[in-house]
């Protein structure tokens, strides 16, 4: 029988390609949203608001595992108090029904903004690996760290296993032809060292992190997921150069390699990404 996953966020950007991944990899998954629409709920899409706890607990019975993406995802889309308290929120809940139902894994969307976006201050080094954090510059992204700490505290009472994915900018085939526009202006795109992630890459951390060995994830890591490279057509080196001339370079990144370091994912998870823009826009 297959293993039944529990898919939070599901209509989402991410969760929609996330679903559409753990589906072609034999898994039976049990999607769940606040907002569905009635095609949704034709396809077995179940609605729930996990700032309830109980609805949470409903959405996650019978489930073997979760992967929880259902967030508010960007700072600037509600006030910080509303941003801050929904998150946590959300996230507590889902984590407290997880261990509670004795789930046997719990792979979750934290983000790129904990380490220290938007750079307005520049970061310590480069490549940010995941010892940049927790420099949260938002409410959102303080979100994401109160999260971590919940998620590990959870993790170690429980003894199941927490994964924290740091995404990067999501990014669909359909956004790649919005990368030209930032050629000119490398201050552009400056905020999150020109990174991003492939949507395709992304669900396949996500499933990647459901599969891993559980010795590999039970001290509940946190992983950058990011592309192997940049939006830019320029080299990177000359990049961080140019706008952040003080930024220590630590080991060469390759002429177009990012900078938000992807080395323990590759490293413990098996990631790594094999979708770029290149392969659908000329540099």
């Amino acid at each position: 029988m297959a293993q039944r996953i529990c898919v939070t966020g599901a209509t989402g950007k991410a969760g929609r390609a996330v679903v559409a991944e753990l589906l072609d990899h034999g898994y039976d998954v049990a999607a769940t949203d606040v907002a569905v629409t009635r095609a949704d709920r034709e396809q077995g899409t179940l609605r729930a608001d996990l700032t309830d706890y109980g609805q949470a607990a409903e959405a996650l019975t019978g489930a073997e595992a979760v992967v929880h993406l259902a967030n508010i995802p960007a700072p600037g889309l509600s006030t910080p108090a509303v941003t801050f308290n929904a998150n946590v929120t959300m996230n507590f809940n889902v984590f407290q029904a997880a261990a509670h139902l004795r789930l046997s894994r719990v792979v979750w969307a934290s983000s790129e903004t904990t380490l220290g976006l938007p750079f307005d201050v520049p970061p310590r080094y480069a490549p940010v690996d995941e010892e940049h954090y927790p420099v949260p510059t938002s409410a959102y992204a303080l979100s994401k760290v109160a999260s971590e700490t919940v998620a590990g505290h959870i993790a170690r009472w429980s003894g199941i296993p927490f994964v924290a994915l740091r995404f990067s900018n999501i990014m669909t085939p359909a956004d790649y032809h919005e990368f030209p526009s930032f050629w000119a202006d490398p201050r552009l795109r400056k905020w999150n060292l020109w990174a991003y992630i492939d949507e395709r890459d992304m669900a396949a951390a996500c499933r990647l992190a459901l599969e891993a060995p559980a010795e590999a994830v039970e001290d509940s890591p946190a992983f950058i997921i990011a592309a192997a490279d940049t939006v830019m057509n320029r080299p990177t080196a000359g990049l961080l150069a140019e706008v952040f001339p003080g930024v220590r370079l630590t080991r060469e990144v390759g002429e177009f390699g990012t900078l938000l370091a992807i080395d323990r994912a590759r490293q413990v998870l098996g990631f790594e990404p094999r979708h770029s823009w290149r392969d659908h826009v000329f540099p």
